[in-house]
């Protein structure tokens, strides 16, 4: 009698085991969709951000020929981030983008016939509504790895993360020291 409770006991013991393993690991797994899904809003609003700055550059081109250096550096730094494939390599090249979107806003300034070309109006203001979805995608973005992140490292959580080899998410930081984002308003 007292074999068949010890056994009932262990085997008990064994099922509460494996359930907390199971939601565990299952947790888990929805956390780092959740990071999955949402680094790709992120992705789909830099790829967005890099078709808009395409189309800006081309209008802006056709009021200055003569700031070719300025076009090649946007250029430059919109390849740079169409090839990215990190969330670091990304943060890297939007912070690279940023500023030289400085630069070109500053072309545009010099043609007062341009700030009032309908085309590069509505540009302008595409391009502020994405750079204001970049910021809370990456606000909800970092907020979903903060939650994955922190329940993969609490006990007993971290060793089911460790042995089921879950990554620690890279957060997608602005760079702090960059200057404002451009001022679209003209």
């Amino acid at each position: 009698m007292w074999n068949l409770i010890g056994f009932g006991l262990v085997v008990l013991i064994i099922v509460i085991f494996f359930t907390i393993i199971i939601a565990v690991y299952n947790s888990l797994i929805k956390l780092q969709n959740g990071v999955e899904g949402a680094w790709s809003q992120i992705n789909v609003q830099l790829e967005r951000r890099s078709d808009l700055i395409d189309n800006l550059v081309e209008t802006v081109k056709g009021y200055s020929i003569h700031e070719k250096t300025t076009f090649q550096e946007v250029s430059q730094a919109r390849s740079q981030l169409n090839n990215a494939e990190t969330v670091k390599e990304n943060e890297e090249a939007d912070n690279v983008l940023t500023g030289t979107l400085k630069s070109l806003f500053a072309v545009a300034e010099n043609y007062p016939e341009l700030k009032a070309d309908e085309n590069f109006l509505e540009l302008q203001d595409q391009l502020s509504q994405t750079e204001d979805k970049i910021a809370d995608y990456r606000e909800l973005y970092n907020e979903i790895v903060l939650t994955y992140n922190n329940k993969r490292e609490v006990f007993p959580n971290s060793i089911i993360a460790n042995f089921f080899s879950f990554p620690e998410a890279e957060y997608f930081e602005h760079d702090i020291n960059a200057e404002e984002v451009p001022e679209v308003d003209f």
